[in-house]
């Protein structure tokens, strides 16, 4: 009969594709770990992997044996995972997903508290601008804008709604009559921003009195993160479109001049949303911290 221990090594070697990495996953010396895979060959009467100096692959029938037994131990770790948690020492990772600002602003700021509590969690944190399918790509939790969460998942409001502004430096305004109207902009340098998903440029939106209305800006810049927009705002390369609690500290310092006020245009605010109603005690903990203050 076939133990368990055996098929685990085996798995491993395939995942690996290396003893030596397998062994110090494990914990075992690589020649106890050869020995125990080559027991299991002539327990199974089988060739299961291809040896030579450099590298390790399966045969056919190793391929097959590991897309058998891989996932079932892939399982077995996961519960494992959740009953160390149930133990009440919350372990195992979180992976999250965030735009880049909330990532910078919201997700991190939050987190390190948490981290200095409890050492068995884990966090892998993802920024980027896309809107991303977390049951797809395997994350445990998204934030983005609350327009942009799926209907079928738990949300949760992180930040109050989020106001956009357009703001320029004192140099660049020495050069610049300030726009009036968004139509105006036609004929600014607007540091644009690319939109990960489609490639085009964000347009900047605005409304007013009820009315909104969208702007197609052009300008020498194109970034896809939103501190080099900033930066390049800062540095006097043009009017960027940010949000205001990015801006307002330099704007109150004079640092920036914000424009067309009376335009801005509010966006729901940031939400973490996630797919499961029986969240891990992990997974509850990072929610629990991410969530706004004060709910």
């Amino acid at each position: 009969m076939t133990r368990f221990d055996d098929l685990a090594a085996f798995a491993a070697v395939v995942r690996e594709r290396s003893f030596t990495r397998a062994a110090a996953q494990m914990g075992v010396s690589q020649s106890a770990l050869s020995q125990t895979v080559r027991a299991l060959e002539r327990r199974l009467d089988l060739k299961l992997l291809n040896r030579t100096t450099r590298s390790v692959s399966p045969t056919e029938a190793g391929e097959r044996l590991y897309q058998t037994v891989g996932p079932r131990f892939a399982d077995i770790e996961a519960e494992l995972t959740v009953l160390g948690e149930l133990r009440g020492k919350p372990a195992g990772t979180v992976r999250i997903t965030a735009s880049e600002y909330a990532a910078g602003t919201l997700v991190w700021p939050r987190l390190r508290p948490l981290l200095a509590k409890y050492p068995g969690i884990k966090i892998e944190l993802s920024s980027d601008n896309r809107f991303t399918d977390i049951v797809a790509e395997r994350f445990d939790i998204g934030v983005r804008s609350g327009d942009d969460v799926a209907k079928d998942m738990i949300a949760v409001r992180m930040a109050p709604d989020m106001r956009m502004a357009v703001v320029g430096s004192p140099a660049y305004f020495s050069h610049h009559p300030e726009p009036l109207v968004p139509r105006d902009l036609t004929e600014h340098d607007c540091i644009c921003l690319r939109l990960p998903t489609h490639g085009g440029l964000l347009n900047w939106e605005f409304k007013r009195r009820g009315r909104s209305t969208n702007a197609q800006v052009t300008g020498r810049l194109v970034f896809n993160k939103t501190d080099l927009i900033f930066a390049a705002a800062l540095a006097g390369h043009g009017l960027a479109w940010l949000p205001a609690d990015l801006v307002n500290k330099s704007v109150a310092a004079g640092r920036l001049v914000a424009v067309l006020d009376d335009w801005a245009v509010t966006y729901p605010g940031y939400h973490l949303y996630y797919a499961t109603r029986s969240a891990s005690p992990a997974l509850a903990l990072v929610v629990e911290a991410l969530r706004a203050r004060g709910e």
